[in-house]
């Protein structure tokens, strides 16, 4: 049987859990899993684009397990009341192919989105950090926030989007679950203005402008994450630039991410050869530090192989019959209402 996590089931293992506790464990995964990078089979999502948005699955697997996540990216849909990101994705075993979980990653999305950020600025970011600038508001903001507060020690946020609704929403969630000091910018350059660690989060499409090279200061760590996929970024070229950039899987950011605007040769350095201490991180306290993070598979089988074992562990999640169960392993027909028919006329006979 393969276990089913639907979203009651996930919201459930995040509200026993605690989301601070759920996003460190997560985070520590991670990086667990980033260690072992050349143990993995990698490669670029597969995406299917439109004029509306972007349509991706995302495999990844190592020797005993694959996974891969089906994911989409729509801006326009929160005007016809739908998720701009949805996403549910399988966890099987390698031996056998036999899939083992089926899970909603739409939370799961923004959970794990949130860890890798605070994975990689625990490593890249200067460790006195204590404020953050969080320029777009919707709906993985909170998470962000909270995963900078619990694994960072932040304590200041700074929050602006276009949209005063999404900084109104979020605004009232932080202040009700975290003793974080958050303040309204009026503008992109007041959040940012003085903060130690950046995050954009916005759902613009095409080449958007949303960090400047003059709002970059000494000592920045700017965690890039809107920019995800061809032709949509938030950065304008000349942040590049100004910092030290790293990535996920450089195949893939290379076409989807914020360097996909410069010089095909220009550098950048994997995260996890920074994880492993193969090349350095930060260099110094005023260098500029950048994570241009496109999201990769790997996170999610991070973030599925977590769910399966907490959920496996308190019983949480439904047992479907996603494969079917069979005395004879090569008698599918068997199973149809013919084939019972059969069955029972060879008997009778």
């Amino acid at each position: 049987m393969t276990r089913f996590i639907d979203v009651h089931s996930l919201v459930r293992l995040v509200d026993e859990t605690g989301v601070a506790e759920f996003l460190a464990a997560l985070s520590d995964a991670l990086r667990d899993d980033f260690l072992r990078w050349r143990e993995f089979d990698k490669k670029a999502r597969v995406a299917s684009h439109s004029h509306l948005g972007v349509i991706e699955l995302m495999p990844v697997a190592d020797d005993g397990a694959y996974a891969f996540k089906y994911v989409n990216g729509h801006p326009h849909n929160t005007q016809v009341g739908l998720p701009t990101v949805m996403a549910f994705g399988v966890l099987a075993e390698v031996d056998t192919g036999y899939p083992v979980l089926l899970s909603e990653l739409t939370l799961t999305t923004a959970l794990r989105t949130a860890a890798t950020s605070a994975m990689a600025a625990k490593a890249l970011a200067r460790p006195d950090s204590r404020s953050l600038a969080l320029i777009g508001n919707g709906s993985q903001s909170e998470f962000q926030a909270l995963a900078f507060h619990a694994l960072l020690g932040i304590e200041e946020v700074r929050v602006f989007d276009t949209d005063p609704h999404a900084t109104d929403k979020l605004v009232r969630h932080l202040s009700a679950c975290t003793p974080l000091d958050i303040v309204r910018a009026a503008s992109v350059a007041d959040a940012v203005r003085g903060a130690d660690i950046v995050t954009t989060i916005t759902a613009y499409q095409g080449h958007a402008t949303v960090l400047t090279p003059e709002m970059i200061e000494p000592g920045m760590h700017i965690n890039a994450v809107g920019g995800d996929s061809p032709g949509k970024t938030e950065l304008h070229p000349g942040v590049m630039g100004l910092a030290r950039v790293f990535v996920e899987y450089e195949p893939q950011t290379r076409v989807e991410g914020e360097i996909q605007q410069v010089a095909a040769d220009f550098p950048v350095h994997e995260l996890w050869r920074v994880l492993l201490g193969e090349v350095p991180g930060r260099e110094s306290p005023r260098q500029v530090t950048l994570f241009d993070s496109v999201g990769f598979a790997l996170e999610d089988y991070t973030a599925l192989r977590y769910i399966q074992r907490i959920a496996t562990e308190r019983g949480i999640g439904q047992q479907i019959a996603l494969v079917p169960e069979l005395d004879d392993p090569k008698d599918l027909f068997g199973l149809t209402a013919s084939g019972r028919r059969r069955a029972v006329l060879r008997r009778a006979a």
